[in-house]
C-alpha cells in the first residue's frame, strides 16, 4: 500500500476547515498490524522491518495492549527526533543504506528512530479511508490512550511509537517549527478522506525555507543543473547543483554565460571562476549538498568571498528572532578562534543534549562578558533586564534562571554565560535525582589519577548491579553519575552510599586517594569530593563548555573510551561538534536507566552493613 500524497503550497491556508500538523523529515511509511505480525513498508513499498529493529521491537512491547485493535494500520512517518518538532533526515537516511544486521544494531542504538502516527487506514480490520480526517483522529486519540502512549510528540520520551499532535492555530505551531528549525507544516482538511490513488490538495505542505548564499560555479549543458559552492578553510567546496526556481530568462541569462565566458571542462560542462553569487532556497544540509534545494535570486551585491562554510552552517540554523544577538564576531575563545557565533551555533547543536539535563534546574551560571581568558562571575539572579520569555524560579529570595528551551539557552549564550552548573535535583523535589563523584586530581597533570579512580568506581558500582555513566569535568578531572529513581531517596541516604563508596577506595590506595577537604593537607593524591553531592550544591552540567583557554567541554564518554589515552583537551567544542553526529547522546537513557535502578536493595545493604559495626 503506498501512501496519501499532499501538494505543495507557498502559504498556510486559513479557516476553520483546517488543522495542522508539523512535517517532519524523516521516511514515510504504512505499519501493517495484524495476527501474523508487525510490516512496516516505506513509500515505495519496501519492507523496512530489518533497517529499524528498534521500531518493531517497540511494537512488540505493546502487542498486549493493541490486541483489541487489531487488524491495524497506520499511517506515519520515520524520524530521528532532535526536538519535538525537529528531525534529522540524514540519520534516517544512513540507516535506510544499512544492510549488515550489527551495523544496523548499533546505529540504532546511538541514533534510535521513532515512528510519528498521524493517520489510521484500518481499525479492528474496518476500513477507515472513507471516513472523514477528524474521526479518524478521535479513534487515534482513543486508541494511543488505551495503549498509554504519548499523545504528542516528544522526544525524549521512551516510546518510539508517538502519535501527532494537531494543532487549530497555524500561527501556534509555525512559531514553533520556526524555532525549532524544523522541516515546515502540513495542513489538512477536517473532512478529507484517504486516497492514495492521486496527489490530493486536501493536504497541503508548507516548507520552512532556510536560504543560503552560494557561488555558481558550473553549468551542465546536458541536462540543465548548476553546480553551487562556498568556501571553506581556502578551498572552493562544491554544496549544491540545482536548476528548480528559475524563471526561463533567468535560466537562458545564466547558461549563456556559461557557454560564452565559462571553461569547458568536457562531457558539456562548464566552469567559471568564483564571481556570481546566488541565494538557494532549501530545507536542510546532510553534511555534503543542500536539500531540496531551489534558486530563489542572484545576490549581485555580494562578494564571492562571503559565501563561505561558517556563513552558510548560520543561515542553515537561524537564531530565533526572540533571541537578540550583539557582537556575533566577538572573541570567545581566541587561543581556538572561536567566535560569539559560533559559540552560538554550538549551543545549538548542542540543545537536545544539553536541555534534558538543564530542564527544572535552577542554574548557576559562570560568565565571561570579555571572553576566556578574562574577567568571570557567578550569576544565579536573573537580572532585571531578562527577557519574558525566560522562565525562572524562586528559591531562598533567589530568583533563579530555569532553562527549558532553545530560546533560553541562546539568550544566555549571547550573555557570555560559558559555563551551566545546575543543582542535584529539580525543582519538583528536594531530593536528589542522581548520585555524582566529582574525581579531582591536584591538576590536569595527574588526569590519569582520575582514570585509575574511575575504573575502580565502576568496579564497585558494578558488584552492586547499578548502572553508571561518565563524563569529563571540562577541567582536570571525570565525573560519575549514577542516576536514581525520582523523588524517592533523601541526600542523607545517598549519603551512607557516597561515604562508603569513597571510604572504601581510599582505604584501598591510600597513597592514590583521599578524602580530606583541606587542599594543603591532601600532598599529591586525588580528591574524592561525596560532601560536594548535597542539596543546594552544583556540578557542571552534561555539554556545559568550560572556561578554560582551549573551549573544553564536560563531556559524556563510552567506559571503554576511559584509559590510559584519555585525555581532557581531546573535548573541545570543535571535536563534540563533530562528535555528537558521530557517536550520538550517551547521556540518552539516563533518566530510563535511574528508573529501573535497584538502589533501594543497596542502601538496605548498607544500613545492615552498618548497624553490624
Amino acid at each position: 500500500m503506498k501512501p496519501m500524497l499532499m501538494s505543495d503550497a507557498n502559504e498556510i491556508p486559513v479557516g476553520k476547515e483546517w488543522i495542522y500538523e508539523t512535517k517532519y523529515d524523516g521516511f514515510r511509511a504504512i505499519l501493517h498490524w495484524n495476527k501474523e505480525g508487525i510490516q512496516l513498508f516505506s513509500r515505495n513499498e519496501k519492507r523496512l522491518n530489518d533497517m529499524f529493529p528498534e521500531i518493531i521491537e517497540a511494537c512488540r512491547r505493546i502487542e498486549h495492549l493493541i490486541k483489541p485493535f487489531l487488524p491495524i494500520v497506520f499511517d506515519g512517518e520515520l524520524v530521528c527526533l532532535q526536538n519535538d518538532f525537529r528531525s534529522e533526515f540524514s540519520f534516517v537516511q544512513t540507516r535506510g543504506r544499512m544492510r549488515k544486521k550489527e551495523v544496523i544494531a548499533q546505529h540504532s542504538m546511538a541514533f534510535p528512530c521513532q515512528y510519528i502516527v498521524f493517520d489510521l487506514i484500518t481499525f479492528k480490520g474496518k476500513d477507515m479511508a472513507k471516513s472523514a480526517l477528524e474521526k479518524r483522529k478521535m479513534e487515534l486519540k482513543k486508541c494511543f490512550e488505551k495503549m498509554e502512549l504519548p499523545c504528542q510528540v516528544q522526544y525524549r520520551h521512551e516510546s518510539l511509537l508517538q502519535l501527532i499532535e494537531t494543532f487549530t492555530e497555524e500561527k501556534v505551531l509555525w512559531n514553533h517549527v520556526r524555532i525549532s528549525n524544523g522541516e515546515g507544516i502540513i495542513a489538512k482538511q477536517k473532512k478529507s478522506i484517504w486516497s492514495n490513488e492521486k496527489r490530493t490538495n486536501q493536504w497541503l505542505k508548507v516548507k520552512n525555507w532556510r536560504q543560503v548564499s552560494i557561488i555558481i560555479t558550473k553549468y551542465e549543458q546536458v541536462n540543465g543543473f548548476f553546480t553551487g559552492a562556498v568556501y571553506h578553510e581556502g578551498k572552493v567546496i562544491e554544496v549544491v547543483t540545482f536548476k528548480h526556481g528559475m524563471t526561463d530568462e533567468e535560466m537562458k541569462t545564466l547558461s549563456e554565460l556559461f557557454l560564452s565566458n565559462g571553461i569547458n571542462i568536457g562531457d558539456s560542462v562548464y566552469e567559471i571562476a568564483p564571481s556570481i553569487c546566488a541565494n538557494i532556497n532549501c530545507i536542510s544540509f546532510d553534511g555534503k549538498h543542500l536539500r531540496e534545494p531551489r534558486f530563489h535570486s542572484f545576490a549581485f551585491e555580494m562578494n564571492p568571498e562571503e559565501c563561505e562554510w561558517r556563513h552558510m552552517l548560520r543561515q542553515l540554523n537561524p537564531i530565533p528572532e526572540k533571541v537578540q544577538v550583539t557582537h556575533p564576531d566577538k572573541p570567545v575563545w581566541p587561543k581556538s578562534g572561536i567566535e560569539k557565533d559560533d559559540y552560538l551555533l554550538y549551543l545549538q547543536m548542542a540543545a537536545p543534549f544539553m536541555l534534558p539535563f538543564l530542564q527544572e534546574r535552577h542554574l548557576t551560571l559562570i560568565r565571561f562578558p570579555h571572553g576566556v581568558p578574562g574577567e568571570k562571575f557567578y550569576q544565579k539572579s536573573v537580572p532585571d533586564y531578562a527577557p519574558d520569555f525566560v522562565k525562572t524560579s524562586r528559591d531562598e529570595d533567589i530568583d533563579y534562571i530555569v532553562c527549558n528551551d532553545i530560546t533560553t539557552l541562546l539568550w544566555l549564550g549571547n550573555q557570555l554565560a560559558l559555563e551551566f552548573h545546575i543543582p542535584f535535583q529539580t525543582i519538583d523535589t528536594k531530593m536528589p535525582t542522581e548520585i555524582v563523584f566529582d574525581l579531582d586530581p591536584p591538576s590536569v597533570e595527574e588526569f590519569s589519577l582520575s582514570v585509575e579512580a574511575a575504573v575502580r568506581l565502576k568496579a564497585i558500582f558494578d558488584q552492586f548491579q547499578l548502572t553508571s555513566f561518565v563524563k569529563t569535568s571540562g577541567g582536570k578531572g571525570l565525573q560519575l553519575y549514577i542516576p536514581i529513581p525520582f523523588n524517592t531517596f533523601t541526600y542523607d541516604e545517598t549519603r551512607i552510599f557516597t561515604k562508603f563508596v569513597s571510604d572504601f577506595l581510599c582505604d584501598q590506595e591510600p597513597e592514590w586517594f583521599t578524602t580530606e577537604r583541606l587542599k594543603k593537607n591532601r600532598g599529591n593524591k586525588l580528591y574524592l569530593d561525596y560532601v560536594q553531592h548535597h542539596e543546594g550544591k552544583t556540578i557542571v552540567a552534561p555539554y556545559s563548555p568550560r572556561g578554560t583557554e582551549i573551549g573544553t567541554i564536560a563531556t559524556p564518554l563510552k567506559w571503554e573510551e576511559v584509559g590510559e589515552s584519555l585525555r581532557p583537551e581531546q573535548f573541545t567544542i570543535n571535536t563534540v561538534m563533530e562528535r555528537m553526529k558521530t557517536i550520538g547522546d550517551l547521556f540518552r537513557e539516563f533518566r530510563k536507566v535511574g528508573e529501573a535502578q535497584p538502589f533501594a536493595v543497596v542502601l538496605e545493604q548498607l544500613k545492615e552493613l552498618l548497624e553490624e559495626k
